[in-house]
């Protein structure tokens, strides 16, 4: 089954299903990617033809949202208060957001666009922002509970997550800790430990968060929990849920290899990978990411022959 959105940004979208990798690229060839081994222990290679597709057709505008004209609301979870809007009706999602930032963070094109579908919930984690603290170990897991927490003070038993950067990493945790919590899961901007070859940056980034006694308490703990946690990379094929991994082809903080390597863990996964967009793509182009994740949250991938 091959895939293609046409964006000028998109480059490839990548299906894994049964153990198989398949490739469709998007307006020109993807690069070289390597081998990657998939859940299922076999090891393909990847289609180097490459797709061409007509140029997209604009989006039309989207909604208006505004996070300062949306009022903060509250929610008891695990001895704290956690601030949160909401915007759009549907489905619920649930935003995990990025180290160091607040609710107000997200791109307010991309959740506009999200909330056209969707029920959208943005939040602040504990100690940051509209967010209350208490003595707790920081710890990935930890905000992981939040999230796992927050959904049923919502009002539901499970919802849709889209977790960017370390709310990646949260929504991994999430996924593993309480997988009935989740339906479908979106991780942008990921790795799967913060100590791989290929995160020093980010590591170095954290590090100095760490130990800056400047930073603000809610930050410094953030790092402190991403440095103790042991990471997912063993545990992604324990996963078995409805998995898109999305990543931009420039990003040096969680650079894109590491996504390729992720998704051949995770069966069924999809890889979307933004041709020259660096981490956290979605403040760059909030249009094409909005799409993208549209058209995962709204796919039916259902076996064919479970259908009536």
């Amino acid at each position: 089954m091959k895939t293609c959105k046409a964006t000028r940004y998109v480059l490839v979208i990548c299906l894994i299903l049964a153990g198989s990798f398949f490739l469709a690229g998007c307006t020109e060839k993807a690069p070289d990617a390597g081998v990657v081994k998939t859940d299922a222990g076999s090891v393909s290679g990847i289609n180097q033809s490459g797709l061409q597709v007509s140029p997209g057709i604009p989006f039309a505008a989207p909604p208006a949202v505004s996070f300062n004209a949306t009022p903060v609301h509250y929610a008891p979870v695990n001895g704290v208060t956690l601030g949160y809007r909401e915007f759009g009706a549907g489905e619920p999602l649930l935003m995990i957001t990025g180290f160091g930032n607040t609710m107000t963070d997200w791109n307010e094109t991309f959740i506009g666009i999200l909330a056209t579908k969707y029920h959208v919930y943005i939040y602040d984690h504990r100690g940051m922002g509209n967010s209350t603290d208490n003595n707790a170990t920081p710890a990935i897991a930890l905000y992981a509970d939040d999230a796992a927490a927050l959904m049923p003070a919502l009002g539901y038993d499970s919802m849709n997550v889209y977790g960017i950067s370390m709310g990646s990493s949260v929504s991994q945790q999430l996924v593993i800790d309480h997988p009935e919590r989740v339906r479908k899961l979106i991780l942008d901007s990921s790795a799967c430990s913060v100590r791989l070859p290929e995160t020093q940056k980010l590591l170095g980034i954290i590090e100095s968060a760490a130990a800056d006694p400047g930073q603000p308490d809610g930050i410094r703990k953030e790092a402190q929990a991403n440095l103790a946690w042991n990471g997912t990379c063993t545990n992604l094929s324990g996963i078995h849920k409805d998995v898109m991994l999305v990543v931009g082809t420039a990003d040096v903080l969680t650079p894109d290899p590491v996504s390729v390597q992720m998704a051949g863990q995770i069966n069924g996964s999809w890889l979307v990978r933004f041709k020259g967009l660096p981490h956290v793509g979605s403040h760059y182009a909030p249009v094409e990411y909005g799409e993208n994740a549209l058209m995962f949250l709204g796919t039916d991938e259902s076996p064919l022959n479970t259908k009536n």
